[in-house]
Order: structure tokens, then C-alpha cells, then sequence
């Protein structure tokens, strides 16, 4: 019998997004549409414009053309702030945390604008639950923990209230096997629980495993997109810029 349901309303569409600083340009261009519940890996030599389009599409970088919609919203020109209203969270490279508040006041303050106040406090036990050592930590201050407690902290705050989407850039930068190992188990687990993800990264091999498609840049423009499963021999050309296996 064929299946005359309607197909399912993309979550984000990205309409010809370009990313300017001053005479330089950083993303130029760059079109996808993303559906619910579904994963891409942006990946890209340094340079290529992959952070610049993470920043752009939740309100910390202002584009220089084109379009950014969300759930059938345009949010193009919205504050970072509004933008997590929405429904996205954002996890920038360098983990986004405030280093002089305690863990527990980091958390208050990521939870602010994605639960309501009345569950906020559940939202805080839940954390600290997926975490033990945050709550080991939870009056420590945020810049003494190390790399990896950072990220799990960044990582805590999307867990304990699942966005809708989530715009991880980098997350396993600098960290140690065993901790990018609890970066991608946390995804994971997001992805699992429904949770739409943009994964900028640097480990090509295990952002293609996690996602369900895949942007290639290059230069700030999409040198190659398709699904995560057909992107090893692009990977190689494109962002290696090697030869194709």
C-alpha cells in the first residue's frame, strides 16, 4: 500500500546563508534542510566556515545574507537569546561555560531560558544525576574543573532539558579518549531521545557514525552533502584533500 502521508515538515532550513566579517568572507551560500529527529555532521578543514555557520544559526553571529528558519519560524535576525527561547541550544567551542560561577549557579543560569522556573530545580537534580561528579563539584567553581568535567557541565545543561535542537560545535576539542568517548554517548543519548542535532567535529569517523547525513566545506561553501553513511570517499577529497578510497 503506499504511504500517502504527508511527508514531515523539515525542523531547520538554511536558505543561502552567508557569513561575513567585515571584507572577508566566511560562509558563502551554504543551503540544507534538516527533519526532525535527525543528525548532520558539518565537517571541514580549519578555516572552511564550519564554526562561523554554527554561530550564525543560533543568533551569536548576525548572517550577511540569507535565511535561517526553525520549526516554520523565521529566526534569522533573532538574538542568541530568542533563539534559545525556541528551542536550541548551543554548545560552542570552548564549552560556554562561566568559569568564576560555582556548577550549580552554571547550571541555574543554562536552564534559565530552556525550563520553566517551576521545573527548574528538577531539571538541576536531573543533571547532576546524569553527572555524579558535577554534583560531587556542585560548589566548586566552573573554571577550576577540568577540561572534561567543563564539557560534561555544557553537556548537562542539554541533557537535563532535551532542546529541540542542538548546535554542538567542537565538543570534543582537546579532550582526552575517554572523555570524547562520554561526548558521544551523550549525543547519543540525545539524538535517542529525539533531539535534532548540527555536529560540528573534528573525530570525522565518529561524528559520520552518529549522524544521519553530512555537509562537507570547503572555503565557506558546500564542497559535498549526502547521507553520513555515502561520505567516506568525499571525507577524504574533500576535507582531507586526499584522494578518494
Amino acid at each position: 500500500m503506499t504511504d500517502t502521508r504527508p511527508p514531515s515538515r523539515p525542523l531547520l532550513v538554511v536558505d543561502a546563508l552567508s557569513v561575513s566579517y567585515g571584507e572577508a568572507k566566511a560562509v558563502s551560500g551554504v543551503s540544507f534542510t534538516l527533519a526532525p529527529g535527525r543528525a548532520v555532521a558539518v565537517l571541514g578543514a580549519n578555516g572552511s566556515g564550519k564554526s562561523s555557520l554554527a554561530a550564525a544559526l543560533v543568533g551569536v553571529v548576525r548572517p550577511s545574507g540569507g535565511r535561517v528558519s526553525f520549526d516554520g519560524v523565521d529566526i534569522t535576525r533573532r538574538p542568541a537569546h530568542r533563539v534559545s527561547r525556541a528551542g536550541i541550544a548551543y554548545v560552542p567551542e570552548g564549552r560556554g561555560i562561566y568559569p568564576h560561577l560555582t556548577v550549580a549557579d552554571n547550571l541555574r543560569a543554562m536552564l534559565r531560558y530552556a525550563v520553566p522556573r517551576g521545573d527548574r530545580q528538577d531539571a538541576l537534580e536531573r543533571a547532576v544525576e546524569l553527572f555524579p561528579v558535577l554534583g560531587q563539584r556542585r560548589k566548586q567553581a566552573a573554571g577550576t574543573l577540568s577540561g572534561g568535567e567543563q564539557q560534561m557541565l555544557s553537556l548537562a545543561r542539554v541533557l537535563a532539558a532535551p532542546p529541540k535542537l542542538l548546535v554542538a560545535d567542537e565538543m570534543s576539542l582537546g579532550l582526552a579518549p575517554k572523555m570524547v568517548d562520554v561526548v558521544f554517548d551523550s549525543l547519543t543519548r540525545a539524538k535517542d531521545a529525539g533531539v535534532t542535532v548540527v555536529l560540528v567535529e573534528q573525530y570525522v569517523e565518529r561524528a559520520l557514525a552518529l549522524a544521519d547525513d553530512a555537509i562537507v566545506l570547503r572555503q565557506g561553501v558546500i564542497a559535498w552533502s549526502g547521507a553520513a553513511a555515502d561520505a567516506h570517499t568525499q571525507v577524504v577529497a574533500s576535507y582531507l584533500g586526499g584522494e578518494p578510497l
